[in-house]
């Protein structure tokens, strides 16, 4: 079986690899896809001692089982399914879920994966392969974190820090569930106009620290961009959070200290939302369809990265 290797230093190297071997409890899934993410740079920037790969399309092989021959996406946390949070249907915030899939377990940028049965997420027949990973974090992660934001924002201005696929994954589901107008700040130009193609006009980062939105969404997880998220928040409007760092600092200030808002930090989201998910992706199955804009094998997986992190890419995936 061939791996893929993240060593450091943004290289990969690809691998022959001891097929897995699944344990009770778990089946063997044979990978038709695995999308990049832009949490993915971390582990190719510092490498990584599994195969990383979390946003993932397979097929079920195992005979005998209910899901043999099925096409299943895999659900990042192993959640326990039995402790208070799960019970309440947070499964995405499992107190005993120690383990993420491409993070602590072998992910999807191999041939083939060892998943445990309780992550694995039906798809469809109407959902086709190439926009099935979305429905992981594109759409359920920031889909998962708007909802949270409604309770506090119901509608009004949006701004989105960061267009990357989060940024725009959050902008399609913003759209979707009524929020305007919508705004970004995104310095690279390809997904700047992909953003401004979404509805979003494109503010530069001075011109919009000189407003004031109701929502705020940091998807970059640059320090600049969480400052300003603290800055141009209204009064009595909510920043939601997804962007990663391995920390962050604010300089707090009169603008920051002389208003009330809400901070909002949405990690991933319950299994429960995976039908409403899958309802987001048929209503804007066009706009979905222009994220995904390349994909590669093994051959090419270091090509496509090195573009994706130039930002040359939107939601590529890998294609073993």
């Amino acid at each position: 079986m061939r791996a893929a290797r993240f060593v450091g230093e943004n290289r990969i190297a690809v691998d022959d690899a001891p097929p897995p071997l699944p344990k009770p409890g778990e089946v063997l899934l044979r990978v038709a896809c695995c999308a990049l993410c832009g949490s993915d740079l971390r582990p190719l920037r510092q490498g990584s001692p599994v195969t990383p790969g979390h946003e993932i399309l397979g097929y079920v092989d195992q005979p005998g089982h209910a899901w043999h021959g099925r096409r299943a996406l895999v659900y990042i946390p192993v959640f326990c399914g039995a402790c208070p949070d799960c019970a309440a249907g947070h499964t995405h915030l499992c107190r005993n879920a120690t383990d993420l899939m491409g993070w602590q377990r072998d992910g999807g940028y191999a041939e083939a994966l060892a998943v445990p049965e309780q992550c694995l997420l039906p798809v469809p027949d109407d959902i086709p392969d190439h926009l099935a990973p979305l429905l992981l974090d594109a759409i359920g992660t920031t889909a998962h974190g708007v909802r949270l934001a409604q309770r506090i924002v119901p509608h009004g201005a949006a701004l989105v820090l960061g267009a990357g696929p989060i940024g725009l994954g959050a902008l399609l589901v913003l759209r979707g569930m009524g929020y305007g107008p919508l705004f970004a700040v995104e310095p690279g130009a390809y997904r700047a106009r992909f953003a401004a193609s979404l509805g979003a006009a494109h503010l530069a980062a001075e011109d919009a620290a000189m407003r004031r939105f109701d929502l705020v969404v940091e998807a970059s997880g640059k320090d600049a961009a969480r400052q300003m998220a603290f800055e141009v928040v209204a009064p009595m409007g909510a920043i939601l959070q997804f962007g990663e760092s391995d920390s962050w600092t604010i300089a707090e200030n009169k603008t920051i200290r002389r208003k009330d808002f809400c901070l909002l930090r949405s990690f991933y989201f319950p299994v429960g939302d995976h039908a409403a998910n899958i309802a987001l992706l048929r209503a804007h199955r066009a706009e979905y369809e222009r994220l995904v804009d390349d994909r590669a094998g093994f051959d090419g997986l270091q090509g496509l990265f090195d573009a994706f992190r130039r930002g040359e890419k939107l939601k590529p995936l890998f294609v073993p």
